[in-house]
């Protein structure tokens, strides 16, 4: 079977992928403004700025999606990754939050306003629909319609 493909593959996705898929840890540097998509079958999550990635929850990962300039550290010590799960968690439920609202078009709209605030409408632009369909649970149409909305 085919895994689908969402980033423009580089050698760091790639090598990103290998270490999630081997289940080795790592933080995005809090220091910088990057995150991380990390697309699973059917969902993607977003790996924000003092977030863990990888470990046992990240292996069945199928693509990468860097964000930003992407820059992983490891953790120096165990409060370092108790500090990094926690961070995980926050963006978990940021994202939830998104997600609860049972209108398509609004979580479509929200995602894409919440990463302009995160990044810039620059980066957004370069991300697929089908991404940030998986991050919120709509169709690749639905982000696509919102984002034409918006040119409007």
């Amino acid at each position: 079977m085919n895994e689908p493909n969402y980033s423009n593959r580089g050698f760091q996705t790639d090598e990103i992928l290998a270490q999630l898929k081997a289940g080795e840890l790592s933080i995005v540097n809090p220091r910088r403004k990057n995150g991380l998509i990390v697309c699973k079958k059917y969902h993607a999550e977003f790996v924000g700025p003092g977030a863990i990635v990888g470990g046992h929850f990240d292996v069945d990962a199928v693509d990468v999606v860097p964000v930003g300039n992407i820059s992983l550290i490891y953790p120096q010590d165990s409060q370092a990754k108790k500090q990094a799960y926690k961070m995980r968690r926050q963006w978990i439920r940021l994202t939830k939050q998104i997600t609860d609202n049972p209108v398509a078009t609004e979580r479509a709209q929200v995602i894409l306003n919440q990463f302009e605030h995160w990044f810039d409408a620059e980066t957004v632009a370069k991300l697929p629909d089908e991404v940030f369909a998986l991050l919120v649970g709509v169709l690749p149409q639905t982000i696509r319609k919102v984002r034409n909305s918006e040119l409007l």
